[in-house]
């Protein structure tokens, strides 16, 4: 279980020593007070941390360098509430670490018409002294999330909110572990990628480990574990007959609970927080992993099919970033289109692997044949996404940098049932439409699987994005072709440019 409570935020307030003890108390007070808000906040899911005034290069190059090493900081909030000379921070802001937004607010909401003095104005500054902050971050090339309005507005509250999201789940991926079992599928381009680029960028690592590896952890599980997990999923979901107890499929749905024990163990022992498999790598397995995989990415594992650890480890991150929030994150894949003019339509699915966390329905357990792989039937679970927004993002390789692309959708209800088709589907119209949507997929070299998600939405990502120094692209209702592709030409100069400077 993803618990984002446990990650810190820590709220730092630059101050300096001219204005007197007495000023710095209150500033000290008044950023306790705001402290308190922002953790009272239903918006804010992690825990804000009050840190003392800084008032000098020393304690402000003190404080980042204790962020970087606290791993429960996941990043920083800095605010101005008095004029903080900037070339104090460029010691602290050089070596940090740690992502860190700029919340450009103030104490009061409103001017005291009546009491204001120069007393007032001195110790109220921030208008002018998060100017001044503002320029050494540009000054200095940092990327940083800037958050302006009142600290008590919920619009505010919900922007901070996002930012820490996208930097809990920036946290997560630093350290973090993907097992790939087997290879990636054998001529496909979009799902290979630089791992090593991967991994200096975005802080996770990703290892290849061979089928027997993970039949080596299969064939260790005992049958009462086994008879443990098929008993839960008799009380879990809607068990198609032949996979009841005496139906003709129970011998095979017990080797899907094997296989999902395993599989289990397997990753908790390597401290995993993300895999792939591969229907082409399956030497020893009775079965494609079906039900395991979707029972793990319910538990917060990130997944990509076919080799596919760029979308496993956007999975594991946008897990992270949706955790507490209604909705939920799946591997998915865009399969085949409805065309019907205005509303044109995607119906989203994959052979067996998509998320129970996105279901509007009690899911169905069933164990149908499989085209492709030459084993088994697989167990699966069946059902339909809830309607609702939702985003498709993706993360490609480019040569000289990662790009992400997200696609806004509406999720709507299939117009019939679907009785024929054995796996879990989603069924959504892109905006601003299918023919634009899709184009500009296209023309960005979108892959066919995403992280599809009704829990985090595109500001999320953005903000995750700009911490991780990612080239970002977003197709929406206001997307036009033409305007897409300037956008494409703008930032392949830009990131030509950039990587000369």
């Amino acid at each position: 279980m993803i618990d984002l409570k446990k990650s810190e935020v820590w709220f730092v307030t630059g101050s300096q020593s001219l204005y007197g003890e007495d000023t710095l108390r209150q500033v000290a007070a008044h950023s306790q007070t705001i402290v308190q808000g922002l953790s009272a906040s239903a918006h804010i899911p992690v825990s804000i941390v009050y840190k003392p005034v800084v008032t000098s290069s020393d304690a402000i190059y003190a404080l980042c360098l204790e962020a970087n090493s606290s791993a429960s900081c996941v990043g920083l909030i800095t605010w101005m509430h008095t004029f903080s000379p900037a070339k104090m921070w460029i010691a602290g802001l050089n070596v940090l670490k740690k992502p860190f937004m700029h919340l450009h607010t103030q104490y009061n909401r409103e001017i005291p018409w009546g009491e204001i003095d120069m007393d007032f104005m001195n110790l109220n500054q921030s208008a002018h002294g998060d100017r001044e902050f503002g320029f050494i971050g540009s000054r200095m090339r940092l990327e940083r999330k800037v958050v302006v309005g009142y600290w008590q507005d919920p619009e505010v509250q919900e922007e901070i909110g996002v930012w820490a999201r996208a930097a809990c789940a920036w946290h997560d991926a630093q350290g973090a572990r993907v097992a790939r079992f087997g290879d990636n599928m054998r001529e496909v381009a979009v799902t290979e990628g630089d791992k090593v680029e991967a991994q200096i960028r975005l802080g996770y690592s990703v290892g290849g480990y061979g089928i027997g590896d993970l039949v080596d952890a299969v064939s260790q599980i005992t049958d009462s574990e086994i008879d443990r997990l098929v008993s839960v999923y008799d009380d879990t979901y809607r068990v198609a007959e032949p996979l009841r107890k005496g139906g003709s499929q129970r011998g095979a749905l017990r080797e899907a609970a094997r296989i999902e024990v395993g599989m289990r163990a397997f990753l908790e022992a390597g401290r995993f927080k993300a895999f792939t498999t591969s229907f082409e790598d399956l030497h020893g397995m009775e079965q494609l992993p079906g039900i395991a995989v979707q029972r793990l990415m319910a538990d917060g594992y990130g997944f990509g099919a076919e080799g596919d650890w760029k979308t496993a480890a956007l999975v594991r991150a946008m897990k992270v970033m949706g955790a507490g929030l209604d909705g939920g994150t799946s591997f998915m894949e865009d399969y085949t289109y409805h065309f019907a003019g205005a509303q044109s339509r995607v119906l989203g699915a994959h052979m067996l692997e998509v998320c129970t966390s996105i279901a509007g329905e009690k899911p169905a357990l069933e164990m149908h044949p499989l085209s492709i792989g030459g084993k088994k039937d697989p167990a699966r679970l069946v059902f339909t996404a809830r309607p609702g927004p939702a985003i498709n993002a993706t993360l490609l390789d480019m040569g000289n940098r990662f790009r992400m692309v997200v696609s806004e959708v509406d999720v709507v209800s299939p117009d019939a049932p679907l009785p024929k088709l054995p796996v879990a589907r989603a069924m959504w119209v892109p905006r601003p439409n299918l023919k634009v949507a899709a184009g500009a997929w296209i023309l960005a070299g979108g892959a066919h699987h995403t992280s599809y998600s009704q829990a985090v939405t595109a500001s999320h990502l953005q903000d995750f994005a700009e911490i991780a120094g990612l080239e970002f692209l977003c197709i929406d209702a206001n997307t036009t072709i033409a305007n897409f592709k300037k956008e494409l030409r703008w930032n392949e100069s830009y990131y030509l440019l950039a990587k000369g400077l």
